[in-house]
């Protein structure tokens, strides 16, 4: 499957990346006491028979810092858009005017501070578990190349100290994301 180390090691670098850019989407639409575009621009809308991202199909600003402004680029969409928002249970409440909707975003309560910061946390935890599946895969896939007498042992040693070091490196960036998210999450 790999012709050489360094195929690994690139492939391993490449997933890591991935799961922490999946770690920083999942994040992004944890919501916190300001508003955010994030919190609702991923959201799938049933419109014309078809599931569509909200940011596609409408413009979504924050005119205030507890406000989300959304204008779809098809007013017909409206009641769509407003339907897929309550349902994607975010705890908030659109307000359609026929124009356009607002999403006022409410204060949050200590309680749910604490609970959506246990939720960064296990997603944080999830990042991590990926990467050492990666890091395993990976490492099994080196071990395998020496088996088959492709790479030696020294390029199978300096290989998995390689791979460690990515771990290590995302690991850190998991961890990084992570309280930032819990410190913007409990700031008030």
């Amino acid at each position: 499957m790999y012709e050489s180390s360094d195929d690994v090691l690139l492939e391993t670098d490449d997933k890591m990346e991935k799961a922490i850019a999946h770690l920083q989407q999942g994040l992004s639409g944890l919501r916190t006491g300001k508003a955010s575009p994030s919190l609702v621009d991923q959201i799938n809308v049933e419109c014309y028979g078809t599931q569509t991202r909200l940011n596609q199909m409408a413009l979504i600003s924050t005119p205030e810092p507890r406000l989300i402004v959304i204008k779809p680029y098809d007013p017909s969409s409206l009641p769509s858009i407003e339907k897929a928002i309550l349902a994607a249970n975010i705890g908030v409440t659109p307000l359609n005017d026929g124009r356009l909707i607002r999403v006022p975003i409410p204060e949050l309560s200590e309680e749910r501070r604490k609970d959506l910061g246990k939720v960064a946390s296990r997603m944080g935890e999830e990042a991590r578990v990926a990467l050492r599946a990666i890091r395993r895969d990976s490492n099994d896939a080196i071990k395998a190349l020496e088996k088959a007498s492709t790479i030696s042992e020294d390029d199978r040693d300096r290989a998995l100290e390689e791979v460690q070091k990515y771990t290590d490196a995302s690991s850190k960036k998991v961890d990084n994301l992570v309280a930032a998210k819990e410190k913007d999450i409990m700031a008030v």
